[in-house]
């Protein structure tokens, strides 16, 4: 265009800003180019660059073009102000809203308060967000679509939940993000009873639901096994054409936790593994039915199929490598997550914790170990996933027989934190007193819980009985077990040898004679070495 002599003209140049916005070095010269034909003073044209800047992280660098703009707009006070939020700097947000009001003379548009309510959301800033909800409503802008539907997304996620459905039911008018996020936070907390009313009042007010929400509702229903909901709402998205490879992802999950397997496997071919979702979704499904070795094979397939995994698809792996005790497998698969540098995605503190879980199953508690001091961000399955690795090698209060300091864990919780105990902390503490030989306190603990025993937390006074010889106590724990699970051949021949080790042979006879009427048989047990090779 140079070459032939056109000058570039107000549209142009906002063009080859875009254009460049991809490569640094091409906005530079955009913007060096940009100024001496003369652009300086374009609002058009420092718009452009100031969100080209913006989207390299180039903070400074787009503050020193605000500051040199001699005519400013609410875009240009939106553009800044989200290269600010990108770097979550809200104190300098809050500055730069006060500034766009006052010297400024430009009110926020929704454009920019759904940007800021986006950092309030991230920051977990409920004070922020509420005061500047309250200026969106007295400004009018609580019908704006894109306020209401952050304001939405604030609330559901920083506050309350119910506040946010209050919103929702109070505004006037709403559209189908509206809907799809209420109903996205439900599921996320499990809440079957409000997906479904939601879903259903969303019907009854002809908003035509999108892909995104059948996802949010089979969502829920995989995790409560609602299958005949399901299959109803796989027709219709089929009806709708709405079954995009999220949503058929969504389906292939939920055939496979409602026992379904075969479904899974249908609709999976169906779509023959068309994104990265269907792959995974199957992975799991199969490590859900705990079929690991077909899982394992379906990574095999995926590779050459030319797919790459995702984090998620290489934790199931793991778990995979995990079940099987396949070691050198799991070592050349953390091998494979170092050189694609998995690090950087969202979900790698789940893949660490995934190779914290292999190396502590497989023996090598050190390696464990360094995983877990070099996850970056731990959450809480992380720190449990290494508690859990120590105990598994008896760095444990049971097993160095610490009594006195898991009494005092057991209290700090209760009493100082103010946690309500659930029955694996039962559990534990019964195993801890029971392999000490306080097994009267372990029985009281069991009496006195909050919550109904099951066959673990017996199982483990019963492990302590046998060990210190306490005949009575052993056979009133394997009666408690034979009736919490009276199919199970295995407690029917405990309770068999311990009536035999009491030379009760009468009482022997009887059992073995019931599991005969009941066509009861002991599977021999058997043990294996995985020879798996490496993928």
């Amino acid at each position: 265009m140079l070459r032939c002599g056109a000058r570039p003209d107000a549209f142009t140049l906002p063009l080859l800003n875009r254009a460049s916005a991809p490569l640094t070095s091409l906005v530079g010269a955009a913007h060096c180019f940009g100024i001496r034909v003369g652009f300086g003073g374009n609002v058009y044209f420092g718009n452009t660059l100031l969100k080209a800047y913006a989207q390299h992280g180039m903070v400074a660098a787009a503050r020193l073009v605000f500051d040199e703009m001699r005519a400013r707009d609410v875009v240009s006070w939106t553009t800044l102000v989200s290269a600010y939020v990108n770097a979550e700097d809200i104190w300098e947000v809050s500055r730069l809203l006060t500034a766009m009001r006052t010297h400024g003379r430009c009110e926020p548009s929704a454009v920019t308060l759904s940007v800021v309510f986006r950092l309030c959301t991230a920051l977990r800033d409920t004070a922020s967000g509420k005061q500047l909800q309250c200026y969106a409503v007295k400004r009018g802008w609580a019908g704006d679509f894109l306020v209401l539907n952050s304001m939405l997304t604030h609330m559901s996620r920083t506050s309350s939940l119910g506040d946010a459905e209050m919103l929702f039911k109070q505004s006037p008018s709403r559209d189908m993000v509206s809907w799809n996020i209420i109903i996205s936070e439900y599921s996320s907390e499990g809440n079957v009873s409000k997906v479904i009313s939601l879903y259903v009042a969303m019907i009854e007010e002809e908003v035509c639901p999108s892909s995104e929400t059948l996802t949010a509702v089979v969502s829920v229903f995989a995790r409560h096994k609602f299958l005949p909901h399901g299959k109803k709402l796989h027709s219709f998205a089929i009806r709708s054409g709405l079954m995009d490879t999220i949503l058929v992802a969504s389906f292939v999950d939920l055939y496979a936790k409602c026992g379904e397997l075969v479904s899974s496997i249908q609709l999976f071919e169906e779509f023959n593994g068309g994104s990265k979702y269907l792959w995974s979704a199957m992975i799991w499904a199969f490590i859900y039915h705990g079929m690991f070795l077909d899982a394992i094979h379906l990574f095999e397939r995926m590779m050459g199929s030319f797919y790459f995994p995702n984090a998620d698809i290489l934790r199931g792996l793991l778990v995979s490598y995990t079940e099987i005790d396949a070691l050198r497998c799991g070592k050349a698969t953390h091998g494979y997550i170092i050189r694609n540098n998995y690090a950087a995605e969202s979900e790698s503190c789940a893949l660490d914790t995934a190779l914290v879980k292999l190396y502590a199953r497989c023996g090598d508690i050190h390696l464990a170990e360094r995983c877990f001091s070099r996850t970056l961000q731990k959450d809480i399955v992380s720190w449990s996933s290494m508690i859990e690795a120590f105990t598994i090698h008896g760095h444990a209060c049971s097993h160095s027989g610490l009594v006195s300091e898991a009494r005092e864990l057991f209290d700090c919780m209760t009493k100082k934190f103010r946690f309500a105990p659930e029955l694996g902390h039962y559990t534990c503490m019964v195993d801890v007193l029971g392999r000490s030989g306080n097994l009267e306190e372990a029985l009281q603990v069991i009496s006195n819980m909050k919550v109904k025993a099951d066959g673990r937390i017996w199982g483990a006074l019963l492990g302590s009985c046998r060990i210190h010889s306490n005949s009575k106590l052993a056979y009133f724990a394997a009666q408690k077990l034979v009736e919490l699970e009276p199919s199970n051949v295995g407690y029917h021949v405990l309770l068999s040898n311990i009536q035999a080790g009491g030379d009760r042979w009468a009482e022997v006879e009887d059992i073995r004679s019931s599991m005969e009427v009941m066509n009861m048989e002991k599977s021999p047990a058997w043990s294996c070495i995985s020879d798996i090779g490496v993928p």
